[in-house]
């Protein structure tokens, strides 16, 4: 054997000793710690209509704003937070899906499932003042002071412009690299995105920045056994109420709405 060829025969063998060696050792930049469970406490408990098929949720100087759908019955809401009693409501056309709702200024912003239009009202009279189109199917709506935040029922948010409802963004949502789908209602709390995940009784936290699941919220048992009825249907609703740091919580047909806190995780 030449030398030359000794050397190359030596480098291959240190190469091969090098890469058993690298990958014998945990991939530490890849290694994602299990997004914690938190449990919650419950504050107080207000009366919620249970007619009401909760699609968003918004709280603003002392009353919540509550988008509803299903065909022929969808609409928008102001309602007491201490009585659940309706103030103000505007009824969609028949033909219209109401889903998740934002106030955005003095406007108040509503988007509709499959019928791609999105309604821009004034938010204290509810007078539409435009509507726009989007491609794809509307779930919940929030924003970050920025941007609107849109779910369409995927593991996908999508950042829209304010002015102009077009995209600018996008994020996937992940836990531990696996997607996390049926990202329903949404709310920006303290630099997070909350979101129901549609069929459970959880809600997601979520970097905005990344897509990164940064922690779960249990919401197993909130509303009771004996609180429901055969109309009863999932959680869904989440307000935010930024001044006092509140947290409301509610769901689809519920007789009650549930203010919340977070404890330590599990």
């Amino acid at each position: 054997m030449t030398k030359q060829k000794t050397l190359v025969l030596g480098l291959l063998i240190l190469g091969e000793w090098l890469f058993l060696l690298g990958a014998s050792k945990p991939r530490v930049d890849n290694f994602e710690k299990k997004a914690p469970v938190f449990e919650i406490k419950i504050v107080r408990v207000f009366p919620h209509d249970r007619q009401a098929f909760t699609q968003g949720l918004v709280f603003h100087q002392g009353f919540l704003y509550e988008g509803t759908g299903l065909y022929g019955q969808s609409g928008l809401r102001q309602v007491n937070l201490e009585t659940g009693k309706v103030i103000k409501n505007h009824r969609l056309p028949g033909h219209l899906f109401g889903e998740g709702i934002t106030i955005w200024k003095d406007q108040l912003i509503q988007l509709t499932w499959q019928n791609r239009i999105g309604l821009v009202y004034q938010r204290d009279s509810f007078k539409v003042l435009k509507t726009f189109t989007y491609p794809g199917e509307g779930w919940g709506l929030t924003h970050n002071g920025k941007e609107l935040i849109i779910s369409d029922g995927s593991d996908t948010l999508r950042f829209w412009d304010p002015s102009s409802y077009k995209e600018v963004r996008r994020i996937k949502v992940q836990d531990q690299g696996r997607p996390v789908v049926n990202l329903n209602e949404l709310e920006y709390i303290q630099g997070e995105i909350w979101a129901n995940v549609f069929l459970t009784d959880r809600i997601v936290r979520i970097s905005p920045e990344s897509g990164r699941v940064t922690g779960w919220i249990d919401l197993t048992g909130l509303l009771s056994r004996e609180e429901q009825s055969p109309q009863t249907d999932v959680l869904n609703g989440i307000a935010y109420d930024a001044q006092k740091n509140r947290i409301f919580v509610t769901g689809k047909y519920w007789p009650k709405l549930f203010e919340i806190k977070i404890n330590e995780k599990k």
